[in-house]
């Protein structure tokens, strides 16, 4: 089964998710710079979840390149990355509008941990469908629960969600460190496809046969 299509509407859900979360950001009634200050805290929100929004778009992009088909399965673990990724926009207005509180805090935890969740799950039966030795499977590897840096933003993610309790401006401080760990795009996509390439390249070509006189 083709890819462009999943990959063609993945790529609106995330323009929607965006432009969602933009029209949130209202000018304020004053004329001055300080009117400016009331916005602040619905701005880093924002800014934060664009962060995420484009880390997820970047990655998705990576697999689905790496990918050779889809399946069935695929398409629903893809919709529900996309439904993950479209309560992103409610948790980034909830904590904008209110920072201090723990709830809200504590939601947006909540959103960015199934966000991770789902999109390991697509990751697992892409390479599922693809088969152990495509070179998506090499590039993500087998055991995708194993990833050392997934691994590491969960727990990073849980900690915040407990934290927002009582600290709420250290889980704010952890999901931008998680963002941080994410920010540059996984490059192990394009090595391996590169390393596909080059051995293409690099084959010995049948010499071509000659057509009888």
């Amino acid at each position: 089964m083709g890819k462009e299509r999943l990959e063609a509407f993945s790529d609106g859900v995330v323009a929607i998710i965006i432009t969602i979360m933009v029209l949130e950001l209202r000018a304020p009634a004053g004329a001055a710079f300080r009117d400016l200050y009331p916005l602040l805290p619905t701005f880093l929100s924002y800014a934060l979840s664009f962060v995420y929004v484009g880390i997820y778009w970047n990655n998705h992009h990576h697999l689905l390149k790496a990918a050779r088909s889809i399946s069935g399965p695929v398409m629903w673990a893809n919709m529900h990355l996309l439904f993950w990724l479209s309560m992103v926009p409610l948790a980034t207005s909830w904590m904008g509008e209110h920072p201090d509180a723990s709830a809200p805090v504590a939601l947006y935890g909540v959103v960015l941990i199934f966000n991770a969740l789902a999109y390991t799950l697509l990751a697992r039966l892409l390479v599922r469908h693809d088969g152990p030795e495509s070179p998506l499977a090499e590039a993500v590897g087998r055991n995708l629960w194993g990833d050392r840096k997934g691994n590491l933003s969960l727990a990073l993610y849980a900690a915040a969600i407990a934290a927002a309790a009582a600290w709420p401006v250290i889980s704010k401080a952890l999901y931008v460190l998680v963002a941080g760990l994410w920010f540059v795009p996984d490059r192990r996509v394009e090595r391996a496809l590169a390393r596909k390439s080059d051995a293409v390249r690099n084959s010995p070509r049948r010499p071509a046969s000659k057509r009888p006189t």
